[in-house]
């Protein structure tokens, strides 16, 4: 049994072959990993996060759902494993808070990083970066106890969703697939789930109804967590320049169609 964080580390490595071989990329290990697999993994995930939370004996908040977290069978089946943060809800109880904070992080949710409150929509959270994850093929890494805080997937895919470009950050053995609207469809439903306010999130089970009943009409999303205070533009040369709230700029990445590099950030 293999671990998503395995997968999602071999797409990473495919996906920086084809950006500097192009000419002699091996393609075998991406074209095992086609968009039937991924949303297979994508739905998988979400039909056992709904058991967790409205179909089990008892309420269960998982709290520390990441790639590494979920197994994969030889059928390519996800298993959610680690329990060892999770948290057991009686049936009137939804939401509980902590003092001591433990997670990964890029996968907590700003209520639970900040406050120490955590909830269903915590595990909506992590759920919606583990999709992007998938789709993207990259490591939701970012800055630590940085002044801007940024998580790369969310807010690079965040950035394109709005610029109307989202499928440039997509793996693009996905998008060669024709599967562009499944694919878009995927993106919105993970970022809804990654909104910064948990009351705008769905639950599991509407996320498993969106993903499976595509008459089902999706609200537009808001900025996801920690964009809230600043100003992300996308400029021509593919640059992203951030302005917070104080008027102070900075570049933080740049931006290509299948790679982004961090840059340092340079106050102006």
């Amino acid at each position: 049994m293999n671990s998503l964080s395995f997968i999602a580390h071999t797409m990473i490595v495919e996906i920086s072959n084809q950006i500097l071989h192009t000419n002699g990329a091996d393609n075998s290990k991406r074209e095992q990993l086609d968009w039937a697999k991924r949303f297979k993994i994508i739905e998988g995930i979400s039909r056992g996060l709904l058991y967790l939370h409205e179909d089990s004996p008892v309420k269960i908040i998982h709290r520390d759902l990441k790639a590494s977290n979920i197994l994969l069978d030889a059928n390519m089946d996800p298993k959610i494993s680690d329990f060892g943060l999770a948290k057991f809800f009686g049936t009137d109880e939804t939401h509980g808070n902590t003092k001591r904070i433990a997670g990964t992080f890029g996968y907590m949710a700003p209520e639970y990083v900040i406050h120490g409150l955590f909830s269903v929509k915590s595990d909506v959270y992590s759920y919606g970066v583990l999709v992007l994850e998938i789709l993207i093929g990259r490591k939701n890494n970012g800055y630590q106890g940085s002044e801007y805080p940024i998580e790369l997937v969310t807010h690079v895919v965040w950035c394109h969703w709005i610029q109307g470009s989202a499928l440039q950050v997509v793996d693009q053995y996905l998008v060669e697939q024709c599967q562009a609207q499944q694919i878009l469809r995927c993106i919105h439903i993970a970022l809804l789930c990654v909104q910064d306010d948990p009351i705008q999130r769905p639950t599991m089970a509407n996320v498993v109804l969106m993903l499976n009943n595509h008459f089902v009409d999706l609200p537009s999303p808001l900025a996801p967590a920690f964009l809230n205070n600043c100003n992300i533009t996308i400029e021509s040369n593919g640059v992203l320049r951030r302005e917070n709230s104080s008027g102070s700029k900075g570049i933080l990445m740049k931006i290509s169609e299948n790679s982004v590099s961090i840059s340092v950030l340079d106050p102006r």
